[in-house]
């Protein structure tokens, strides 16, 4: 539900202040595309209407219409991301993510974000280990500049890339790696789990931000051939979502997208099923205040039978203060700061995630005895009908008011297009909470949730000097 990786986005804070901006401006008009059935014995059913096809360079193409709002919104999804890298180039998927944004000949550097903020949009972009996704918003009547800014980058950005611009973004990139994880409180934990969960040579061993090492080693040639290789029309989906008539778009999208030419994309890299048979144990230190456990623990794939199971276990341990682990750890025993519990759902394989920050003065190693009693209560004792009950609705509410953005509506059915081939998979998605029973959560919990192999990190805080290198 809530990735520990989250996606890297370019531009994370400008967006996500514009994001809820016009989720707030959004939020009082429920979509009448959105049909919720107030009854009781009736449940919400999700209808987000959208027309696709396919131009013939095989460029998959969504159109969904929604005249509530003056607002359009551009998604380009692409198939690759950091499983796809090549041996000692980790980073590149996300590095590559960047380039995007530096400039053609008809579009120089700076002008993307220039031209498009002028007319009152903004854009961003995000990469996972599975997909890259850029996202363009603006007034409605940008959506030409929008969809000409895309399809020109998407054209010809790789013969015009230069080392003055390879060398820009990566200090960029580097830099961001910096900042999120080796200065971010507890950010170690987000480079080091990978490593220990998957084998090397598996393709998620290595972190979406990639190593310093290879980003200073990725060549121009090196983006070239990335962008030759996975940014093909025959391996994205195009959507485009908001106050638009379809049968003018088409004609530009025919027109800009579709001389884009097709080539064939190579297998995407497989791995086989990854299952721990012990405990493994890590200590780090990091400069915190208070010290934290981590557990991870091998699940199903993305949409595998279990993954929708995990989701709704991760709100019936973590999410509200009548929670499981919540309960327990922050109020009951008051021994934890704060605690929370997710399943990262990944193509090749997911991780179920369970973490808590302790109190001052609880030690590491109670705060993990107290997190095994709970684990243990719900491998062996099936979660009641309220519990269950309390968690669907919790997910759906989320789940459905999410959609509420028009963004958000067109990133859902590049997603879907995307995961499953099917921008309709939405109703489909949900059903699989609307089904699961307790019987089903706890197999899933007891089948996933084993104490003799898993992951197990401490973060214990540095220990603070004097100033001048001795002892405290």
């Amino acid at each position: 539900m809530r990735p520990i990786r989250p996606p890297l986005r370019r531009r994370a804070a400008f967006v996500a202040a514009l994001l809820a901006s016009a989720l707030a401006f959004s939020a009082p008009l429920v979509t009448p595309s959105l049909v919720a059935t107030a009854r009781a014995e009736q449940k919400a059913e999700i209808k987000v209407p959208f027309e696709k096809y396919t131009l013939p360079n095989g460029l998959t193409v969504i159109l969904h219409e929604d005249h509530a709002l003056p607002l359009v919104t551009v998604n380009t999804m692409v198939k690759v991301g950091s499983r796809f890298e090549e041996p000692k180039r980790t980073g590149f998927a996300h590095l590559f993510e960047h380039l995007m944004f530096m400039g053609t000949r008809r579009a120089p550097p700076k002008m993307f974000d220039t031209w498009m903020e002028s007319e009152g949009g903004w854009n961003n972009a995000w990469t996972s280990e599975d997909r890259t996704d850029y996202f363009d918003v603006g007034p409605a009547h940008t959506l030409k500049l929008l969809l000409w800014l895309e399809a020109d980058r998407f054209s010809s950005l790789a013969d015009e890339m230069t080392k003055d611009k390879l060398d820009v973004q990566r200090e960029v990139v580097r830099n961001e790696r910096r900042q999120r994880t080796e200065n971010e409180p507890y950010g170690k934990v987000e480079l080091r789990l990978p490593e220990l969960l998957f084998p090397p040579g598996h393709p998620y061993h290595h972190p979406v931000i990639g190593s310093h090492e290879d980003l200073q080693a990725a060549t121009v040639d090196d983006v070239k051939g990335f962008f030759k290789r996975w940014y093909v029309p025959n391996n994205a989906a195009l959507v485009v979502a908001g106050d638009f008539s379809s049968a003018e778009v088409k004609p530009l999208i025919e027109k800009w997208f579709g001389a884009i030419p097709s080539s064939p994309v190579p297998a995407a890299p497989a791995a086989k099923p990854v299952k721990l048979d012990k405990v493994v144990r890590e200590s780090l230190t990091d400069k915190v205040e208070l010290g934290k456990v981590v557990m991870a623990w091998h699940s199903p794939a993305r949409y595998a039978p279990g993954d929708a199971e995990l989701d709704l276990l991760s709100v019936i341990l973590t999410d509200g203060k009548a929670s499981r682990l919540y309960k327990a750890l922050v109020y009951d025993k008051a021994i934890a700061q704060e605690v929370s519990a997710y399943q990262a759902s990944a193509d090749l394989g997911s991780y179920f995630l369970v973490e808590a920050i302790a109190r001052p003065g609880v030690t590491l190693a109670q705060l993990e005895a107290a997190i095994d009693e709970e684990i243990k209560k719900i491998t062996n004792e099936a979660v009641s009908g309220a519990e269950i009950t309390r968690a669907k609705n919790q997910f759906e509410t989320s789940f459905v008011s999410r959609l509420q953005s028009v963004t958000a509506r067109a990133s859902m059915l590049a997603q879907y297009e995307t995961y499953v081939g099917d921008p309709g998979y939405a109703e489909k998605d949900l059903a699989r909470y609307r089904a699961v029973t307790p019987e089903a959560l706890q197999r899933t919990a007891k089948s996933t949730l084993d104490t003799n192999a898993r992951v197990i990190i401490h973060v214990e805080p540095e220990k603070k000097t004097n100033g001048a290198g001795g002892a405290p």
